[in-house]
């Protein structure tokens, strides 16, 4: 079984400040194909400019690795608005993202910032995103 998921960019600072964590095993989880990642142009410049801040430190190199992987994996969609009105409108890609992708899969919205997003059972933290792939795959 596939998940597809947008990944908001805070999954992937936290993974990236820290591999071995929730969101890091979200990532890795991308990276190998469990997690199709859901994109469109827009998000990936995010990913970009938020991973290249000088205050992260991140090499160039590692950014580049990063979200080119995540590009070779994902799929593209083209929605980009929303009439839902959201408190952080460089959220409003996301959601929007994942509204569109909803249309034909069963996606959903990974954040750490819950409290930006509308209260849905398909906008998830990094844990629950974990959680509901190994209730899957224990069959409960």
């Amino acid at each position: 079984m596939k998940y597809y998921a947008v990944l908001d960019t805070n999954v992937l600072v936290s993974a990236m400040l820290k591999w071995d964590s929730v969101p890091g095993s979200v990532v890795s989880l991308a990276f190998d194909g469990l997690i199709v990642p859901v994109v469109n142009d827009e998000i990936l410049r995010e990913y970009r400019e938020v991973l290249s801040r000088p205050k992260f430190h991140f090499p160039r190199e590692i950014v580049d690795t990063v979200v080119g992987e995540i590009e070779r994996q994902a799929v593209f969609v083209n929605g980009s608005r929303t009439q839902t009105v959201l408190p952080d409108p460089k959220d409003v890609v996301f959601y929007a993202v994942t509204m569109e992708e909803r249309k034909t899969e069963d996606a959903y919205l990974v954040t750490g910032n819950l409290r930006h997003f509308p209260v849905v059972p398909f906008i998830v933290t990094p844990r629950r995103m974990l959680d509901i792939i190994i209730a899957d795959a224990e069959g409960l």
